[in-house]
């Protein structure tokens, strides 16, 4: 009798076990499975695959007028654009990405890799497959994916505002119905146009700190209804009545 008590008691205390595992498993690996999921620290000095990915999600946390690389190489500037992330969301700034600065991320993505507060319909109103632009339909999509990390990044620093994208992507057909240059950003996919609040201005001046090579707005001929922003990697901005 006292052994088919013990032999029960170990069967009940192993089944709690593995449902505990189970259960913490869950809670610290399916949201990010869904996308993708950090296996090491990364630091200054690495590279990889995972360093690309991780400089997709910082690169809005750029220096004034700066460009973050997506290149798989964690230097300087992915470095000081990690310490800003994790300023920005209260966690330790040490430029360096584990556990906590993944958790993070992790919670800001949804299950296609688009941050929380965009989504793939709102920055390609053209198309559904985001072909028939200046790059492939693969690069287009990469780079719209790009530039809503910058804008969650910028829509964070405003105070967790909405920011509504009126225009991402384009085709040609799409470019040339709206009367769009020929050489559009739009066409290659890192390019938004933003209306309502906050003010044109506010748009067109802080998004010289996510990482936007391209900032057109109020004064820039035929802007001033909207501020573009994009992610060219030389600066042209030209909002004059912004003081941009």
């Amino acid at each position: 009798m006292l052994r088919r008590t013990i032999q029960l008691t170990l069967a009940v205390v192993m089944a709690m076990i593995a449902m505990l595992g189970g259960m913490l498993s869950t809670a610290g690996s399916a949201q990010a499975d869904e996308c993708y999921t950090w296996g090491r620290t990364l630091s200054e000095g690495m590279s990889g695959s995972d360093v690309t990915q991780l400089q997709i999600r910082v690169a809005g946390h750029a220096a004034y007028g700066e460009v973050i690389a997506v290149d798989g190489a964690f230097g300087p500037a992915t470095k000081a654009a990690v310490t800003r992330f994790q300023q920005a969301y209260g966690l330790p700034a040490d430029g360096i990405a584990g556990s906590q600065t993944f958790s993070r991320i992790y919670a800001l993505q949804d299950p296609d890799c688009t941050p929380v507060h965009f989504t793939y319909a709102e920055l390609n109103k053209c198309n559904s497959d985001w072909s028939g632009g200046a790059v492939s339909a693969t690069t287009a999509k990469a780079n719209g994916l790009r530039t809503m990390w910058k804008l969650e990044a910028m829509r964070h620093a405003l105070g967790d505002v909405p920011l509504t994208v009126t225009s991402g992507f384009r085709s040609y057909a799409c470019n040339s119905a709206v009367g769009g240059a020929s050489n559009s950003r739009h066409l290659y996919g890192d390019a938004a146009d933003l209306t309502g609040s906050p003010s044109l201005c506010t748009l067109a001046q802080r998004a010289r700190y996510h990482g936007f090579g391209g900032i057109f707005g109020p004064g820039y001929p035929d802007h001033g209804d909207h501020t573009h922003v994009d992610g060219r990697t030389s600066r042209s901005w030209s909002a004059p009545n912004c003081g941009v």
